[in-house]
């Protein structure tokens, strides 16, 4: 037989066909030729090839059908500066040139500059979808009832029955998520997960120590039928048999957001306790900062069974505090003893973090009197993309409060450096750990283990340009917001199953290995991706749509202090927006506070239900 065909043979290089993902700008269609141009964020073309297997979907959201685009895929084509992310199949030519065909086309904006993500509900529906899930996960069609909470769901949205650790962080990671979607529709069985969930921990995980007067947590509990046995340090690794300050600060995270709606005061006493904990124990008294470990028996830094923890401050043990508690705190109290702590912390970073003389990434791990700490665990010289990103964040949060020029410095330059270094300028999306300095002649800063994209890390991003654009409005920051968010909005929300993956491979498919397969881990509650809807409902309606934003309280008698209720959804910049209607149990009140955003509460006897509409005061 006579072969009449060619075959391609690679050269001595790389040149083989391989599928991958891009993401960008289209402009350049061409109908007869069935190609375009697709431009990356870094101002890259790329042409793209149109096959007859080729297909396209618009966005969407949780819990909304399949939209299909393939029948009007020319038609959107066609528009230039449309956002899209094209998934096809690169084909080596004989001229060491690369061929793009188009397999899949995901669209952002339904009309042109109209993104999907921006309108007014968007997030509060994914919450509320989110939420669901994880009561289904957790309780099924029955009663609240935290005695079947377990950490591990699965995939599917099912409790591992079999694993009967109840960990402390992640149940209180989980209420946030419930008490923050109950802020955002108002949905009861929200607030009423949230509120047995506090009860629980108060019940289960909560040590007071009489002689100290402060409050811990223990690490979590094991379930045997009717018995529990309590872990009072931590069983990870890393922080083994010792008292770890970040597990103290998200054992907050859930009931104070929860306190933000419910003003019950335990909650609160419960939360000077603990702040009373981190002053007294984990403090650096003759420097600055907080240890990141205390010992379990002496509750010092300074003990040798802490290890390669002993005396060490980290990222978590000073930069953790103002997101994951004491902003909410401050919030809901608007007491200087809080605002003077968020100021301390904020000039701790400040102070310490930046390294640009050697690295992009800031420092995250110090000893005692700050010098860095290359040589610790998993991290060693590496830096996570997303604390960055968290710092520039909350740094602007606090600056609303505490207006620092070194605060605005920081975090502006945070933002203009990141996307050089820790942004897929090519698929769109942010990395995870990689190294903080360049070494030999290379180039291209190494990832840690992987190429993959974490949700939490999105979060970090989205939250951080939708601030800095809804206080500075430079347009570049707008387009980091958006196409953070609509890449996390096209690859991590799990249409089949619910909820959103934990991380997905460089080029947006779902990576389902291991832990990162479950929904609910150690690691993953209903904490980031409902702080991500709750906090991006608040910057894109109030600073940056300029769409008005409702929330919802249920206050205890006699909860809050002078029984005054606090409704500013988040620190924003002083004057940017008002309270413009109150209705309490779906009746108009009129005793509040536009410009404070404070309502005076009726003096009842029961827990009125109070809807509160937020607008923007331009």
């Amino acid at each position: 037989m006579k072969d009449n065909f060619k075959v391609f043979k690679p050269a001595d290089k790389m040149q083989f066909e391989f599928t991958d993902l891009i993401a960008g700008y289209v402009s350049d269609f061409n109908e007869s030729e069935k190609c375009f141009t697709l431009t990356t964020t870094d101002k890259r073309s790329f042409p793209v090839l149109l096959t007859d297997t080729t297909f396209a979907r618009l966005m969407r959201n949780l819990d909304e059908p399949y939209q299909d685009a393939t029948g009007n895929l020319y038609q959107l084509l066609s528009q230039n500066g449309r956002m899209a992310f094209v998934f096809g199949i690169f084909y080596p030519q004989h001229d060491g040139q690369y061929t793009f065909e188009a397999k899949q086309i995901d669209f952002p904006e339904r009309e042109l500059g109209k993104f999907r993500f921006e309108e007014s509900n968007w997030w509060a529906n994914q919450a509320k979808s989110i939420c669901n899930f994880f009561v289904r996960a957790q309780f099924g069609d029955g009663e609240i009832d935290y005695e079947k909470y377990r950490t591990a769901v699965s995939l599917g949205g099912k409790r591992e029955v079999n694993s009967f650790r109840q960990e402390t962080d992640t149940i209180s990671r989980m209420i946030y998520g419930m008490a923050s979607a109950f802020m955002l529709t108002g949905e009861d069985i929200f607030l009423e997960t949230a509120e047995k969930g506090v009860e629980y921990l108060k019940k289960h995980m909560r040590f007071y120590d009489v002689d100290e007067n402060v409050v811990y947590w223990y690490h979590g509990i094991d379930i045997d039928g009717d018995k529990e046995k309590k872990i009072f340090t931590s069983e990870f690794g890393d922080d083994y048999d010792a008292i770890p300050m970040y597990e103290q600060i998200y054992a907050l995270a859930g009931p104070i957001q929860t306190y933000r709606v419910n003003g019950d005061p335990s909650i609160l006493r419960d939360a000077e306790l603990t702040i009373d904990l981190f002053e007294r124990f984990f403090k650096d008294k003759k420097g600055e900062g907080y240890y990141s470990h205390i010992d379990p028996v002496l509750l010092s830094p300074d003990s040798s069974s802490l290890g390669p923890n002993r005396m060490r401050k980290n990222w978590n043990s000073v930069g953790d505090h103002a997101p994951a508690y004491l902003i909410n705190l401050y919030l809901a109290t608007e007491e200087k003893k809080y605002k003077d702590f968020l100021e301390y912390t904020a000039d701790t970073i400040t102070t310490h973090f930046p390294d640009y003389e050697n690295s992009p990434f800031v420092n995250e791990r110090f000893m005692d009197d700050w010098s860095h700490d290359l040589t610790w665990g998993w991290q060693q010289d590496r830096a996570v993309v997303g604390h960055n990103l968290k710092i520039a964040w909350n740094l602007m949060r606090i600056n609303s409060i505490c207006p620092k020029k070194s605060y605005e410095e920081f975090a502006q330059h945070i933002a203009e450096v990141m996307p050089q270094v820790g942004l897929d300028v090519q698929r769109g999306g942010w990395y995870d750990v990689m190294e903080r300095r360049l070494h030999g002649n290379q180039e291209y800063y190494r990832f840690a283990w992987h190429d993959r994209k974490a949700w939490w890390q999105q979060e970090q991003a989205i939250l951080a340009y939708e601030i800095l654009y809804g206080i500075y409005g430079k347009e570049e920051y707008l387009k980091y917001a958006r196409e953070s968010a609509a890449f996390y909005n096209t690859y991590f929300l799990d249409h089949e199953d619910g909820a959103v993956y934990f991380n997905v491979l460089a080029n947006g498919l779902p990576y389902l290995l291991g832990t990162e397969r479950k929904k609910g881990s150690h690691s993953m509650s209903a904490y980031h991706s409902v702080e991500l809807a709750y906090l991006a409902a608040t910057y894109t309606n109030l600073l940056n749509t300029k769409k008005p934003l409702t929330l919802y309280f249920k206050p205890m008698v006699n909860g809050f202090k002078d029984n005054v209720l606090r409704v500013q959804p988040d620190i924003l910049p002083v004057g940017s927006v008002k309270l413009q209607e109150v209705w309490i149990d779906g009746r108009e009140w009129k005793n509040f506070d536009a410009d404070k955003l404070t309502i005076q509460l009726p003096a009842v006897e029961y827990r009125p239900k109070v809807k509160v509409v937020i607008v923007p005061k331009d």
